[in-house]
């Protein structure tokens, strides 16, 4: 209840991405460029190395976790540590993004730098309509 209630106040109650068993929603910016889109998640306390990135029918997914610092108490539980605020979620997280067919599946690449980990997925190439001359057809007297 709780989470759902924090997804409603901060707005994201709308946002589909988010897979339901995910405990927190990371915050993404969805950029497309020329040749490319790019997905700028911000994952602050997360070794880019433990965030699964994965790509199939379309569909890009991110997971991970944010793990509670040492000392710090998980919810209902105690701790060494005791907080007078709390605000950066903990857990699991796990967003889904539909692409566009002009997405390249096979070039994606991932990198992760100062709290933010960086998607960056290919165009293929356009595919310009080509004309097709028409030849006329041989008269030996059948039509084709």
């Amino acid at each position: 209840m709780r989470q759902l209630l924090t997804h409603f106040v901060s707005g994201d109650a709308t946002d589909s991405s988010s897979v339901v068993t995910s405990q927190w929603t990371p915050r993404v910016d969805i950029r497309e460029d020329r040749d490319r889109f790019v997905i700028l998640a911000d994952l602050p306390g997360i070794d880019p190395a433990e965030v699964e990135v994965w790509m199939d029918k379309g569909v890009l997914s991110l997971k991970g976790e944010r793990k509670p610092l040492a000392g710090e108490a998980a919810d209902g539980e105690t701790g060494e540590v005791r907080f007078s605020r709390v605000e950066r979620s903990t857990g699991r997280f796990h967003r889904r993004f539909t692409l566009p067919d002009s997405a390249d599946a096979d070039g994606v690449t991932a990198t992760g730098h100062n709290g933010v980990l960086e998607i960056s997925i290919p165009k293929r190439p356009e595919t310009t309509p080509r004309r097709i001359q028409v030849g006329a057809a041989l008269e030996s007297g059948t039509r084709q």
